[in-house]
């Protein structure tokens, strides 16, 4: 059975009951995570409170540095251990496990560095004054971490907060506790003060809710779906607390006439596959130029074909979902949209290929697919979930259709680009709107060369307005 941890030591919930632990790959039980209340969420800031305002307030920036580099050595040591703990509690396959640890420990690593280099700054102004602002921090942290990528958004959001002179209360889901639990002791072992780092388990609706409405949390991270990032928002808005939220998205993948599409064909099919699909940045729309479009889609369509799908442990190309409810979840959206059928290619919806499960797939696997010429309002293009599911759509040829599209969805997040025209991303990055003003951009180039870049959305295009490139003489060998 798995407890709390607070103040550097093993606490079982006031309430005294306990939420069984699922492995996604059968469906069983296998361990018993602690159901919290609103006490226990009493208990971790108190003793938060008591840390921020005795040590961690007091510790050299440096200190606090070596400290997080200390836990970033211990993590790489566990490495295996954590690995298998997601495996088994998340249904990652074993690489993608070993990928989340590997980011956790550098997340720590980046962080150790950071922290004796947040600076403030001095302000001009007229003579006799000197005005200059230095950084403070918030003192006790709230983070709502989630069920798809626990290991790497515990990293960036509670390193973060560490580095810059926070403590942190943890409510981790409550499918996917036991890889933190586990950092959290190595946290101690190493030798972060009692209370810097406390982890509260149990259901968004106990836990997550009396952690939102704290008076003693001074700042909020949150990581999940829109709906529930409003309340959260709205909660905090109460008593004037900052909130940092990033939301599930529905990012479209555009691909052009002039695009590599040896190059981009693996880039699609991973944006949509990784993690079983349950990445919020996920490319789950994919914009094709008309040109290509038939040939394009036969072609995705084979490369899922070949996806194999299995238990976490095989170390296929997708394992299952997180739980059988998701699953359920995932196929009321495809009913809903008409995926279950096969009409004309003239008709909103139909399936193309799907990947093949393994003789010991269980109840929860999602089966990767695509779906052809979805409508722009249909749930498919619309709905934020968690399933490897590409819903295609021809563009008729111009960038300025596949930007409407794009921005179609209210929950866009990056734009993935596959062209061999370099203006095309600079031209996306000005017209975006909305969502995370943040646009991923891998560019497959005539001469194979791939990169990513990061493109800051501001008012003006950070590169010469874009000008068509030339037609190619002749399409792409497909």
């Amino acid at each position: 059975m798995q407890l709390h941890f607070i103040a550097n030591a093993s606490v079982a919930s006031a309430s005294g009951r306990t939420i069984p632990v699922i492995d996604p790959s059968d469906g069983q039980p296998f361990d018993e995570i602690q159901r919290g209340t609103a006490d226990d969420i009493d208990a971790a800031v108190h003793a938060a409170r008591q840390c921020y305002h005795a040590v961690w307030q007091k510790m050299a920036p440096a200190d606090r540095g070596r400290l997080l580099q200390k836990l970033s050595a211990k993590i790489l040591e566990h490495a295996d251990e954590l690995t298998a703990l997601e495996r088994r509690d998340c249904g990652k396959p074993t690489r993608q496990a070993r990928a989340d640890a590997l980011a956790l420990a550098r997340y720590f690593e980046f962080y150790a560095g950071a922290c004796d280099k947040l600076h403030g700054e001095t302000i001009p102004y007229p003579n006799g004054y000197s005005v200059l602002t230095w950084r403070e921090p918030h003192g006790v942290t709230g983070h709502i971490i989630p069920w798809n990528y626990p290991m790497q958004i515990f990293g960036r959001s509670v390193g973060g907060a560490l580095a810059a002179g926070n403590v942190c209360v943890v409510k981790p889901a409550e499918d996917a506790c036991l890889s933190l639990i586990r950092v959290a002791q190595l946290a101690a072992e190493v030798g972060f003060p009692s209370g810097a780092l406390n982890i509260v388990t149990g259901y968004g609706h106990e836990v997550g809710d009396a952690l939102a409405r704290h008076p003693g949390i001074a700042h909020i991270s949150f990581t999940g779906s829109p709906k529930i990032g409003t309340q959260i928002q709205q909660v905090a808005a109460e008593r004037h607390c900052p909130v940092t939220l990033e939301l599930g998205g529905k990012s479209p993948q555009i691909i052009f006439a002039d695009a590599d599409l040896d190059a981009a064909v693996p880039v699609v099919i991973n944006a949509i596959v990784q993690n079983a699909g349950q990445t919020c940045s996920a490319g789950s729309r994919v914009l094709i130029d008309s040109l290509i479009y038939e040939p394009l889609l036969e072609r995705l369509g084979t490369a899922f074909e070949a996806l194999r799908v299995g238990p976490a442990a095989m170390d296929l190309d997708v394992g299952p979902l997180i739980r059988q409810s998701q699953q359920q979840r995932v196929w009321d959206f495809l009913t809903k949209t008409m995926l279950w059928r096969w009409p004309t290619p003239r008709s909103s919806g139909w399936w193309r290929a799907s990947g093949r499960a393994t003789a010991a797939a269980s109840s929860a696997w999602p089966g990767a697919c695509t779906a052809d010429r979805c409508s722009s309002t249909t749930t498919a293009l619309q709905a934020v979930w968690s399933c490897p599911l590409a819903a295609s759509n021809p563009v008729v040829t111009g960038a300025k259709r596949a930007w409407r599209r794009c921005m179609a969805s209210p929950r866009s997040k990056p734009w993935p680009f596959s062209t061999a025209d370099c203006g095309r991303p600079c031209h996306a990055g000005a017209r975006r709107r909305g969502g995370v003003p943040l646009a991923w951009l891998p560019l497959h180039f005539p001469f194979h060369f791939c990169t990513t870049f990061f493109l800051l959305h501001a008012p003006e295009p950070p590169c010469p307005p874009h000008r068509p490139a030339p037609a190619p003489r002749q399409l792409p060998r497909l």
